[in-house]
């Protein structure tokens, strides 16, 4: 599998205007066409992009342009990027407006099933407050009687990997500890009287 430079066209630019590489190299490298690298050297495309250069931002070594320019047939390869993109791990998670009224029945259950998780975990998990997360422990909640332990995976608050991560990390934080990791709690409605 082979990656694109960033910004493909300002790149091409670039090494048209600064480097002696052919068209044909160019235009591998950035993911073209050969006559649409010709149509850039030749102003008829791209007129206002300014160049974007790929050694100043590591996409590309200047001892790569000298091996290319000295061999016709050679293909420039992009270096390998050392620090990929990162998912975001700061703050609270977004949560559309429209899903935002079913955080509280997702802190209810996790507060019931999963009671090992810190405020912080959960927090990080929904998106919410410690603030929520208290008041819907104690029963102050505003919308308290409408409250419903529903499931935060399945109502889309966050994923099952993320979920199963949190407890993974509370569950040793016990074990670390020495304390016993709770049972998660059951409903009248999970029993299966089907047997009897």
């Amino acid at each position: 599998m082979t990656t694109l430079p960033l910004m493909p066209k300002a790149t091409a630019v670039w090494l048209i205007e600064k480097t002696a590489l052919s068209f044909e190299q160019i235009a591998a490298f950035c993911g073209m066409h050969p006559l649409e690298v010709q149509a850039i050297a030749d102003g008829e495309v791209a007129q206002g992009i300014v160049g974007y250069d790929p050694v100043a931002n590591h996409q590309l070594a200047i001892e790569e342009i000298r091996r290319c320019e000295a061999t016709p047939t050679a293909r420039l390869k992009i270096l390998a990027t050392n620090n990929p993109v990162r998912r975001r791990s700061k703050g609270a998670r977004y949560t559309p407006v429209a899903k935002r009224h079913d955080r509280p029945d997702g802190i209810a259950f996790l507060l019931r099933n999963y009671p090992q998780l810190s405020e912080q975990q959960i927090v990080k998990l929904l998106g919410t407050t410690k603030d929520t997360i208290a008041k819907v422990r104690d029963k102050q909640h505003w919308n308290t009687p409408n409250i419903k332990p529903r499931d935060p995976v399945t109502v889309g608050l966050c994923s099952q990997t993320d979920l199963n991560a949190a407890v993974a990390d509370a569950n040793a934080r016990l074990e670390r500890e020495g304390a016993e990791i709770p049972v998660p709690a059951l409903d009248a409605g999970d029993l299966d009287f089907s047997a009897e």
